[in-house]
């Protein structure tokens, strides 16, 4: 399938999604949206994609949202409501990543800002080139974060780290997000794709549908408190303990053999 915003290919069980709009450091508008919601249900509805690598075109990953036409939506009165486009655009492009059925690694090659930081971070993995750099922005144009920036940079830096990038503004180094925790790892800007991938094969070998389980405890453990933690892993186990990789899993330990997943 064709798409004009970005580019999606399927190398055997990994997928690269590229946005692609490298002119406009790839910032996001509503076509670019809707076509990663559209590549994202199409790679579950194949089934064959165990794990998807999230990359920008050229020198930049996302520039985050495109504010550059000034042709924001309006309310029934005529007043600004950037409230709807995170309604129809942001807030369902950051739930369509973050329930995917296998897991995400964002290779972030260059600046990655505002919403766009979101989109890296609602991945499962984030490995970051050395030359990129990371800045909530917002505050520069008299916004407030969005896209789910005040949900990940809490949870990833605690308060007060999340409250100088969102309250200053300022670009964080690569090197520094790996020291922080904000990312899995700083790389080699040469190393960046090849790495992204590396990892990507990897998760690929593992119960790929297990691993997005694990993802939706993780999300949930913040907000849930010990009861319902402990419920949610029960409801999680269960479903865990009925795909045949556990079934493969739990056959392997028992053989004391290597487990063979199939994703299944």
């Amino acid at each position: 399938m064709k798409y004009e915003t970005l580019r999606c290919e399927l190398d055997q069980d990994v997928a690269q999604i590229t946005l692609n709009r490298p002119e406009k450091l790839n910032a996001l508008t509503p076509q670019m949206q809707a076509e990663l919601r559209q590549a994202l249900a199409r790679l579950e509805s194949e089934g064959s994609t165990r794990c998807l690598v999230l990359i920008g075109a050229g020198r930049g990953f996302c520039a985050g949202a495109d504010l550059s036409s000034g042709d924001f939506p309006v309310d029934e009165n005529g007043e600004i409501d950037l409230g709807l486009s995170l309604e129809l655009d942001f807030n369902p492009t950051i739930r369509a990543l973050t329930r995917a059925p296998f897991p995400t690694v964002a290779a972030v090659n260059g600046p990655c800002v505002g919403a766009g930081m979101s989109l890296a971070l609602c991945c499962d993995l984030v490995l970051a080139a050395r030359s990129a750099y990371f800045s909530q922005a917002f505050c520069n144009v008299g916004l407030v974060p969005d896209a789910g920036s005040t949900y990940f940079l809490p949870r990833l830096l605690g308060l007060s780290r999340a409250t100088g990038m969102m309250l200053l503004g300022q670009k964080i180094s690569a090197e520094a997000a790996a020291e922080w925790g904000l990312i899995w790892r700083c790389v080699d800007d040469d190393a960046l794709l090849a790495e992204a991938h590396q990892f990507a094969r990897e998760l690929c070998r593992k119960p790929t549908r297990t691993l997005a389980l694990c993802r939706r405890a993780l999300l949930a453990s913040s907000v849930n408190d010990l009861d319902r933690q402990l419920d949610l892993e029960r409801d999680l186990q269960r479903t865990a303990g009925r795909t045949r990789d556990a079934q493969e899993g739990l056959t392997a330990f028992r053989e004391k053999r290597t487990a063979r997943f199939t994703g299944a």
